[in-house]
């Protein structure tokens, strides 16, 4: 086959490819303008669907709920992840392979499952709960689904990612500068602080945006741990239910940009970081 031919191929592949994963973004955004509520036919442009949108109490309580507990999520997974990959580290080789082998389960492990077991965690610690109100006389709140068990669920399956993002980046780092700061009158607080974290920031940063959009974006475990509490993409869920409303594609419009954003400024920063490097 020629060059020509097979750089022809791939430039299809590439558009088809592309196509497919973007196209139907662009029509729910497209749609989202629609001053009908049709699906199919674009009757005229609009912005109703984005006024009504933000008056509509249900969505933003939810959205707020869902950025409460991925802001938190992320915070915290972040920062015990990062430890926790640290540690692992530090360890030698065979136990950095069992430890990193179990990490790993949750990422690999389908959702519904991770979702059901914590949920029967949950079960059987209000049970607990229950039994040593009745027993022992104390008085804890019985009824811990709802917010506390979201926040457990999330930092949960957070947890992996984190790992996973900052341990390759504390493979390359060269211990011989962590050793110089020591030698030049640092403790190893000060040396870790001033020589391990600055090298260690473009994974943690990244770590803390995978763990941002993952819990804004999960609905399975959340489904499952949430009680009678209403995260963003339940409450879409059980609006799509009914019948698809244009304010849903508006809110993934909006969405989508958001994340677009923040990725594209996340780039930005790590381009012009390489720059000041090279």
């Amino acid at each position: 086959m020629k060059q020509s031919h097979l750089r022809a191929l791939q430039r299809v592949y590439l558009v088809l490819l592309f196509s497919f994963m973007y196209v139907p973004i662009a029509v729910m955004a497209v749609f989202s303008f629609n001053e009908s509520k049709s699906r199919t036919i674009f009757t005229g442009f609009t912005f109703k669907w984005y006024e009504s949108l933000f008056h509509n109490e249900m969505i933003l309580s939810a959205l707020g709920l869902s950025l409460v507990v991925a802001l938190i999520a992320a915070v915290v997974a972040t920062v015990v992840g990062t430890a926790a990959a640290i540690g692992i580290n530090a360890m030698g080789k065979r136990s950095q392979a069992v430890v990193n082998n179990v990490s790993y389960m949750p990422v690999v492990n389908p959702e519904i499952i991770t979702g059901v077991s914590l949920m029967l965690l949950f079960v059987v610690a209000k049970d607990g709960i229950a039994w040593a109100n009745e027993t022992l006389g104390w008085s804890l709140p019985e009824n811990i689904f709802g917010l506390p068990t979201l926040l457990i669920a999330h930092i949960s399956f957070c947890l992996p990612y984190v790992i996973f993002n900052v341990s390759p980046k504390l493979r390359q780092l060269d211990v011989r500068v962590y050793e110089a700061a020591l030698d030049l009158g640092c403790n190893p607080r000060q040396a870790f602080f001033k020589v391990v974290l600055p090298e260690l920031a473009p994974a943690i940063l990244s770590a803390f945006l995978i763990c941002l959009t993952y819990s804004i974006d999960d609905f399975l475990i959340s489904y499952f741990t949430s009680g009678t509490t209403q995260t963003l993409p339940i409450v879409i869920y059980s609006m799509t239910r009914k019948k698809v409303s244009p304010e849903i594609n508006a809110l993934s419009t909006v969405m989508f940009l958001v994340i677009l954003a923040i990725i594209l400024f996340y780039n930005y920063l790590d381009g012009r970081r390489e720059r000041r490097k090279s």
